[in-house]
């Protein structure tokens, strides 16, 4: 008789233990301020962190995440905000609403595609991240979507589409679809030209050494096919590609090496709920398994699941 295979889990040290703190050069442990101060609050003053302003930063900086990322969503999140201010925080791709910026350190990036290797090299079971890509893992199958990728979008991402996409839900977005794609010899090698089950959607760059396969984008899927103008985006680890989820893109091949990328597909059932992104219609829901794709149904007793729109 066969035996269900056992779940996977990750080792809560993956975001405890080990934190490197990069403008002061040290490795730490932090489970909570208390802990964190009576353990480091010496050994940061002997590298340079002497004064209650700076060590509040410290407690306050999520070390997995680059630097000019938590600049950009400090200025998001100010009284001022505006999308002219910034996109000075921003590399703004041509004209067509693409924005790059560097959301996670290299040293991450290293150690999450470790584990994601380590999954992938087990024997549990694992499902395909979408329709298109045969190599990838999704990452709520890692338990990474509440610890990782939920805070992640709530707390950083929305505050930066709120500014640069507030036509497309940009500034209400309430459910994820989070998975990791994996592109080389012998595997996928690139990807065909289509657009997103999204309303946002960010592309960041996990490494490792690879060499082309860049991404490129046309125009909205609107946009007729012998109208578009096409622009191609280098991949540089650690960095993210900011684009509406209907803007169409692809990937080119790669000719050696391995290219995993984290994708977020970000929803707002606002928007969706209105218009189904897939087949421009006003959504037919049916009840599924799982987390669904963001539609909602709102009942007399408010109280609903998410459903998806059934496509043919």
């Amino acid at each position: 008789m066969m035996t269900a295979p056992k779940p996977s889990y990750s080792c809560a040290c993956f975001y405890t233990d080990n934190i490197f703190i990069q403008e002061f050069h040290v490795h730490v442990r932090y489970t909570g301020e208390q802990q964190f101060r009576r353990d480091y609050e010496r050994v940061l003053s002997s590298q340079g962190c002497r004064t209650s302003e700076q060590f509040r930063n410290v407690l306050e900086t999520e070390s997995f995440l680059a630097a000019e990322f938590l600049t950009a969503v400090k200025y998001s999140k100010s009284p001022q905000a505006n999308v002219e201010g910034l996109l000075h925080h921003l590399h703004s791709i041509t004209d067509k609403r693409i924005y790059r910026l560097p959301v996670f350190i290299p040293e991450f990036c290293a150690k999450l595609v470790e584990e994601l290797e380590n999954f992938e090299r087990s024997d549990l079971p694992k499902g395909r991240p979408n329709t298109m890509n045969n190599y990838g893992i999704l990452l709520n199958e890692l338990g990474f979507v509440d610890a990782l990728t939920a805070p992640l979008c709530e707390k950083y991402i929305e505050p930066l589409t709120s500014l640069l996409f507030p036509d497309w839900g940009g500034g209400c977005l309430d459910s994820h679809r989070a998975f990791v794609v994996k592109y080389a010899l012998q595997e996928d090698l690139d990807l065909s030209c289509h657009y997103d089950n999204a309303e946002v959607t960010l592309n960041v760059s996990l490494g490792k050494e690879f060499t082309d396969g860049n991404l490129y984008f046309s125009d909205m899927k609107e946009v007729p096919v012998n109208e578009r103008t096409y622009a191609e985006v280098e991949h540089i680890t650690g960095q993210g590609i900011l684009h509406r989820g209907q803007h169409v893109h692809g990937a080119l091949p790669i000719s050696s090496g391995e290219r995993w990328n984290l994708i977020l597909w970000m929803r707002a059932s606002d928007v969706r709920n209105k218009c189904c992104p897939m087949c421009d219609n006003e959504p037919v829901l049916v009840k599924t398994l799982g987390d669904g794709d963001g539609f909602t149904s709102v009942r007399e007793d408010r109280e609903q699941t998410v459903d998806i729109c059934t496509l043919t």
